[in-house]
């Protein structure tokens, strides 16, 4: 599996106590996969993401990151596993006001020391996969709300990462925009073998996944296998 959570358990101080915010979870993504995580707020979601994304360390359990485990690396060799093998996109784009789409990936690829020329195709051709060549050159502002998530996507993808993490991509969206984003998910997923775990509140996203789990309390249990619409 590119992505697996072994028997991770996760708490956090809580007054006297200790709260538990990942009990006992275990999961695993393949390449060319999309796994849905749906559930209410508060029950771990965002808990099980930042685990994934080796942001946080679980109090016990594996996390491993195409063919690493995450506990053994060292301080900078765990970031260059984020830099290298994982791209997240987060609820909100946050793009750089001043930069245009095409240099917010850029800048994403000078980060690990790639070259110029390599960076600018790299560029240019995710920017071409999500549909907005015509429009590198323009800053957030001068993008709709879907196409700064189309970009916040491409970013992500910049580094060809074998892990893409997605925190609710269509919480600012309208339908429309919002099932857009989801298919264009769902169709990088297969074309790149990324090992895709989207979380979400939109059940319009279950139409694009492969498998879906639901967290409740913590813990987390099958939902089923999408069907399709």
């Amino acid at each position: 599996m590119t992505l697996l959570l072994d028997d991770i358990t996760l708490t956090y101080p809580d007054g006297d106590g200790r709260l538990t915010a990942l009990d006992r979870v275990s999961l695993d993504v393949s390449a060319g996969s999309l796994t849905a995580v749906v559930g209410p707020s508060g029950s771990g979601k965002s808990s099980l993401l930042a685990v994934a994304a080796t942001l946080v360390t679980p109090d016990s359990g594996r996390v491993v990151v195409d063919g690493a485990e995450a506990r053994t690396l060292s301080r900078s060799d765990a970031a260059r596993l984020r830099r290298r093998a994982i791209g997240i996109v987060f609820q909100q784009p946050n793009l750089l006001p001043s930069l245009t789409a095409l240099e917010q990936l850029q800048v994403m690829a000078h980060l690990d020391g790639r070259r110029p020329r390599e960076v600018l195709s790299a560029a240019e051709e995710l920017l071409d996969a999500v549909g907005l060549a015509a429009q590198a050159h323009r800053r957030p502002h001068q993008l709709s709300g879907g196409q700064r998530q189309r970009v916040n996507i491409a970013r992500a993808l910049m580094n060809a990462p074998r892990v893409l993490l997605v925190d609710e991509p269509t919480s600012a969206l309208d339908h429309e925009r919002g099932a857009a984003v989801l298919e264009l998910l769902g169709a990088l997923t297969r074309e790149r073998g990324t090992a895709t775990v989207l979380v979400t509140h939109d059940r319009g996203a279950l139409g694009v996944a492969d498998r879906v789990v639901e967290m409740v309390d913590g813990r987390l249990t099958e939902a089923g296998v999408p069907t399709g619409p």
